[in-house]
């Protein structure tokens, strides 16, 4: 974590709050001032989208809820279709499957690739901090991972506004405040997650970039999940590739979709 090796750390540019829009209020909560519009689902199939979509309650005590989007035309009741469940991005403190970000990358994979996706809600930090996970397997679309030490890629972008390094501390520090040691369990984490990887018999898909700042850890559980023999699959891009690239520029999403469809 930033402050504990302050040798390895270069010089923050941008203040990290500035930088994601949070205030920290005395309740305990915060306030988040980036701008995040919502779209409502449309979950009816006479309007003319290519998508349908409809809104579930999963826990009315937590409030979280999914939003589930199928293709049109309905597919025969004997086809079965892939079923991809999706956890939207935002550093567990932002955003929401009603993002309208989220939810145009949704209804292009669902287009795309003829899948049925599930993208489910959760409760987000600081009001809500991580519970420990148990990862089966999934495709890891730029996954937000870290460790004790600074990697050479956080360090060659560690300015970079694409995935500010000390933005993303920020991040892992709302998300897991209240533990006794921020970077002991964001390593631990992170650590725990790829135990289960690694015993788990599937396919696992990263996808990361070469002008994200956190690269080197989406290569090296790439190598990792290689060296123990899993059937793994590294989608990388150039430098020109930064974080969340897919979600912002449609011909980059095209060339991931496509690749995807030959995996799933």
């Amino acid at each position: 974590m930033a402050g504990q090796h302050p040798d390895l750390d270069p010089a923050p540019a941008v203040d990290a709050y500035d930088y994601l829009k949070i205030v920290l209020n005395p309740d305990g909560t915060i306030t988040r001032g980036i701008d995040d519009p919502t779209t409502p689902a449309v979950p009816n199939p006479d309007q003319p989208f290519a998508v349908r979509t409809k809104d579930v309650l999963l826990n009315p005590t937590h409030n979280t809820w999914a939003r589930i989007y199928m293709p049109r035309p309905s597919p025969p009741p004997d086809q079965k279709l892939p079923l991809i469940v999706y956890y939207h991005g935002g550093g567990f403190v932002f955003s929401s499957p009603s993002s309208v970000i989220n939810h145009n990358f949704c209804s292009l994979m669902v287009a795309k690739l003829g899948a049925i996706i599930v993208s489910a809600s959760y409760r987000s930090a600081l009001e809500h901090c991580l519970p420990p996970l148990v990862i089966r397997g999934l495709i890891l679309h730029r996954p937000f991972s870290g460790g004790f030490r600074r990697t050479k890629s956080e360090v060659r972008l560690f300015n970079n506004p694409s995935t500010l390094v000390n933005g993303a501390d920020l991040l892992w520090e709302l998300a897991l405040t209240g533990t006794t040691s921020v970077a002991t369990q964001r390593l631990g984490r992170d650590q725990r997650s790829r135990r289960g990887l690694k015993s788990w018999g599937g396919k696992v898909v990263v996808a990361g970039g070469g002008g994200d700042s956190i690269i080197d850890q989406q290569r090296e559980l790439a190598a990792e999940l290689e060296a123990k023999g899993m059937e793994g699959v590294g989608l990388f891009g150039g430098e020109g590739d930064y974080h969340g690239v897919e979600m912002l520029e449609p011909v980059k999403v095209e060339l991931l979709f496509e690749k995807l469809k030959g995996i799933i």
